[in-house]
């Protein structure tokens, strides 16, 4: 998993930010995984015996027996028991996190969603694609795919720009406030504290991964909302470990219209 023009999950597999997290850093997704990153592949999957289960909303923490020995994963909460044979996919893998609400500090610990019963590994991981051109999804999820939507308008202003747009003029516009309207095609909530967004307005090209940008604001949407989201544009954002973002908009704030 290394640099630029691709995927999703930043700070997925070793993020090694060696100082302590806290459970307000990363809270549990509530749909999907968690977010994205650039990468070349996704992650595999995180397959093992559930030893021991911890409940502490909220995160169901599920000690694990796995090949390479035992491992620690934090998913959103389920009925799990133990015993069970269990996946974790997109698991991010986070060091040295403090979860206040167990007052305990889990040298490494593994952060994703369970994968459906039955699912190979593999593909409960992350969809095994490749991630776009910076059009990630947040920490650990995978660009979301190609997804053919009607036409979405401009947002109005001077600041504003489509995603095609956005793309092109990306040098120009580095660092820079801009206005983006379009329909929210993934949504990661609660993820290193804030919400990522998946925006596409039917401008970009799939094939190279100019139709999708990546969002991140404090505000709450819904997948399929029309929003317009308004933050700072970041090019070559890098979140450690080898996650950077080409693209991406920054502390945005987001209203339905």
């Amino acid at each position: 998993m290394r640099s630029a023009l691709p995927l999703l999950f930043a700070l997925v597999s070793t993020v090694s930010c060696q100082s302590k997290k806290s459970d307000a850093i990363v809270a549990a997704p509530t749909t999907g995984a968690l977010p994205p990153a650039a990468a070349t592949a996704a992650a595999p999957g995180l397959s093992g015996k559930v030893l021991e289960r911890i409940d502490a909303a909220p995160y169901c923490y599920l000690r694990l027996q796995t090949a390479k020995g035992e491992a620690w994963a934090a998913v959103p909460e389920a009925k799990i028991e133990k015993g069970a044979e269990v996946t974790v996919a997109n698991p991010m893998l986070m060091s040295n996190f403090e979860s206040k609400t167990l007052n305990r500090t889990f040298p490494e610990i593994f952060f994703g969603t369970l994968a459906p019963a039955g699912a190979a590994p593999a593909a409960a991981a992350a969809g095994a694609q490749a991630p776009a051109m910076g059009a990630q999804a947040a920490p650990g999820t995978p660009v979301p795919e190609p997804v053919l939507i009607g036409k979405v308008d401009k947002a109005p202003g001077a600041d504003a720009h489509t995603v095609a747009e956005t793309w092109a003029q990306k040098g120009s516009l580095k660092d820079k406030s801009i206005s983006i309207r379009g329909k929210v095609v993934k949504y990661n909530p609660n993820v290193m504290g804030k919400n990522w967004i998946h925006l596409q307005d039917g401008s970009g090209d799939p094939s190279k991964r100019t139709h999708d940008i990546t969002i991140t604001s404090m505000d709450a949407v819904a997948k399929g909302d029309v929003v317009t989201a308004k933050g700072v544009l970041r090019l070559d954002k890098d979140f450690g470990a080898g996650y950077t973002y080409a693209l991406i908009v920054e502390d945005a704030k987001v209203v339905k219209k």
